[in-house]
């Protein structure tokens, strides 16, 4: 039995397995930041809606605020 090719084979395989791990994690990524700017997970009538609940009325200026701190996290 060859040692050295069983290895070298060893070694192609697993530096495949990283490579693709590593794509992989990119590609996820980018298409989870894509998929979030698409569809926010909280928009104006959600932060009315809780801010109406803690017993404030929001002014648009609030809600604005909100939105640009919540965009700022998403990014």
């Amino acid at each position: 039995m060859d040692w050295t090719a069983f290895l070298l084979d060893l070694l192609k395989v697993l530096g495949g397995l990283i490579v693709g791990a590593i794509a992989g994690f990119f590609i996820a990524r980018n298409y989870m930041k894509k998929y979030m700017k698409k569809n926010p997970p909280i928009n104006e009538q959600m932060i009315k809606a809780m801010m109406s609940q803690m017993g404030r009325t929001p002014s648009q200026k609030q809600v604005n605020q909100m939105m640009k701190t919540m965009s700022k996290y998403m990014d």
